[in-house]
């Protein structure tokens, strides 16, 4: 009798079952990945408008940053669907923000710096948005 090579039909199932439970682990994983790294991304594209906004209330400015092209910004970007920007005159308070676009676990979701009266920055996230999602040093 010759000895026989290769794997059986049963075998060959145990394999692609087990990939399958591999497979239902992982992607769940994977999209929670994908969803926060939209948020810092997004973070990321309202960043740079900080500078502009500190050179604007140091300079003195007399009217209000109302639009993110005001900061030098563009808006929408591929991970801000709208970025809005507020700026009291008087106090130089103000905040730069960003509509979450994309993964739809943080769709619609809000990421922003806010600035207070005495030059602070600190990034705050809204719209509900699961703490598994925010970026470091966000609340």
């Amino acid at each position: 009798m010759k000895n026989q090579k290769g794997f059986t039909l049963i075998e060959l199932m145990i394999v692609v079952a087990i990939i399958a439970i591999l497979a239902a682990i992982a992607l769940p994983q994977y999209q929670n990945y994908v969803a926060r790294s939209q948020v810092t991304a997004g973070l990321a594209d309202i960043t740079p408008g900080k500078t502009a906004f500190e050179e604007a209330v140091n300079n003195g400015a007399t009217t209000a940053l109302t639009t993110a092209a005001d900061i030098g910004l563009q808006s929408p970007t591929t991970r801000c669907s709208t970025i809005a920007v507020t700026h009291t005159v008087s106090s130089g308070v103000g905040s730069i923000k960003c509509t979450i676009a994309g993964n739809p676990k943080v769709s619609g979701k809000t990421v922003e710096w806010d600035r207070n009266a005495s030059g602070s920055w600190s990034c705050v996230t809204g719209g509900s948005l699961d703490a598994k999602f925010k970026p470091k040093g966000c609340s």
